[in-house]
């Protein structure tokens, strides 16, 4: 039993110790079928904390000599397989994280790595093997011993490619990888090769290190999507156990569909289930500068399209030509393809579109908007809680004032006098009313649909129902008689609280003027 080699279950132990457990071994009854055959070779590219090294210790759990898991697998999914004691704790098991040694050991990386690997392989099998040769053959000589062959895990493999600009570190990096996946020696020994990372595979001129492998992305990764990150389903059980909304849930942290499947940020919900609070959990410093690295780059139509992707649009992507590298951006498409790996973009394969996710997702955008280059995009960003307020009170000269400001920052970008273009303008305006409201724009209500419908959520506390108008060369009156001849209120039929209704029109001097009553 050692670190590296076969080891100890505590970290799927610590896993099924959480109260908030979410079962996820059916992915092991996959990797089964993957076994010794000639797709025995998986690699897992999704973003941050979607799972991956949760996986990664349950995998270890399941199939390393170095401890006994039976109990911890008791009453999970993966104990009514006919396989499962077939494989279960079977196996030799090396476990790596590539991060953790690149931190310290930068120069002498694959070396330190072996020797790690070698000091707990002689802890637990003594001095039988000659250490001084390379690590495929040493596996294959204990594997000619023991007749145990190996599961191979590395976390965060990517690391060395992502991180250094060594070309010479690199080829021997990926000289080693193929040593343990590729080789003749690996052809013996190896029962299962399994490697996380944050981006796809990167093809390097001649290289061909892990072209056997079996990829699973952001982008797809059909059969196994739903062992990675929670289930729409999962989310419901888990509010309904912790008495949490649902549908505020939702709103902070869905919309990741991949392969048609809506998926959810398992880190942030747990967050907000032990916190019992919603908020951004997922964001961070370096996620501003990621955000920014990628939005503000000089690629025609970027700019247009993340302004659309913010009022709430999805945006036609090619991620054809992303070359897998965060250094080698030639394009608009590679920009957005970059961010849909890092998780800060969803992806609609039927559409072939990228979109923002979630609200979550939104205040890493704003955040990063606010520290960036983009000065009057953030500005008008900074007023949307103060637009918000202004509502709430019925301060209408206040909020005529501040969408006309956020409609004249936009002007440069968005097609000017047109209703659309001031539906967009008001998605922007009140960005951060997401984390009160379900905003609907278009709602079928009455006689006709209602522009823009705010539902409280159960979070919302006091705030109002709002229903909005908007006009072009008309008046806000008439916004307001819209309302009550359409009677769009009957959106809010069964609504006890209090509701706004909200007229806005803008002419042709692009000067705002807006009504508002409470209904």
């Amino acid at each position: 039993m050692g670190i590296y080699f076969n080891p100890i279950n505590r970290s799927f132990s610590k896993d099924r110790n959480y109260e908030i457990y979410v079962d996820k071994t059916g992915l092991l009854s996959f990797l089964n079928k993957a076994i010794d055959t000639p797709k025995n070779c998986i690699a897992v590219s999704h973003a941050r904390r979607f799972g991956k090294s949760h996986a990664a210790g349950m995998i270890d759990a399941y199939y390393s000599l170095g401890s006994d898991s039976s109990k911890l697998f008791e009453n999970t999914k993966i104990a009514s397989d006919s396989d499962y004691e077939k494989y279960r704790n079977k196996y030799n098991v090396i476990h790596l994280d590539i991060s953790s040694f690149w931190d310290d050991y930068k120069d002498n990386l694959i070396e330190k790595i072996v020797e790690y690997i070698y000091d707990d392989i002689k802890e637990e099998l003594g001095d039988i093997l000659d250490y001084k040769k390379k690590l495929s053959y040493v596996l294959m000589k204990i594997y000619e011993k023991t007749e145990i062959p190996f599961v191979i895990i590395i976390d965060e493999w990517d690391c060395v490619i992502r991180n250094s600009n060594d070309q010479n570190l690199i080829h021997n990096y990926l000289q080693f990888l193929h040593s343990l996946f590729k080789s003749e020696e690996s052809k013996s020994f190896l029962a299962l090769g399994y490697i996380t990372g944050i981006l796809p595979i990167k093809k390097i001129k001649d290289e061909s290190a892990l072209n056997n492998f079996q990829e699973y992305t952001m982008l797809k990764s059909r059969p196994i999507t739903k062992y990675y990150g929670f289930t729409e389903d999962e989310v419901k059980e888990l509010c309904k156990k912790y008495d949490l909304d649902f549908e505020t849930m939702k709103a902070w942290y869905n919309g990741y569909l991949i392969d048609g499947m809506h998926m959810y940020n398992p880190n942030s919900v747990s967050m907000a289930i032990n916190y019992q609070d919603f908020d951004s959990y997922w964001r961070n410093t370096s996620a501003f500068g990621t955000i920014n690295t990628f939005i503000t780059m000089n690629y025609a139509g970027l700019k247009e399209d993340v302004l659309a992707m913010l009022s709430g649009e999805k945006v036609m992507v090619d991620t054809e030509c992303f070359q897998n590298d965060l250094t080698e951006i030639h394009s608009k498409d590679d920009a957005l393809t970059a961010l849909i790996h890092l998780g800060y973009l969803g992806y609609d394969k039927d559409m072939l579109s990228a979109y923002i996710p979630n609200y979550e997702v939104s205040k890493a955008f704003q955040s990063a908007l606010k520290t960036g280059a983009w000065k009057e995009i953030a500005a008008s960003i900074s007023r949307c809680d103060e637009l918000l307020i202004a509502t709430i009170n019925k301060n209408a000269e206040k909020v005529a004032e501040l969408i006309e400001l956020a409609h004249e920052t936009y002007t440069s970008v968005l097609k000017y006098n047109d209703e659309n273009s001031l539906s967009c303008v008001l998605t922007m305006a009140y960005f951060t009313a997401p984390a009160y409201y379900n905003i609907i724009r278009e709602m079928p209500s009455g006689k006709g649909f209602a522009d823009f419908v705010f539902l409280p959520r159960a979070t919302a506390g006091n705030r109002p129902a709002m229903i909005v108008e908007l006009k072009h060369n008309q008046t806000a009156d008439a916004a307001i008689n819209q309302i009550k001849e359409k009677r769009y209120h009957g959106a809010l039929s069964g609504y006890k609280g209090k509701i706004l209704l909200v007229g806005i029109n803008y002419n042709e001097k692009k000067h705002h003027k807006c009504i508002i009553e409470e209904f």
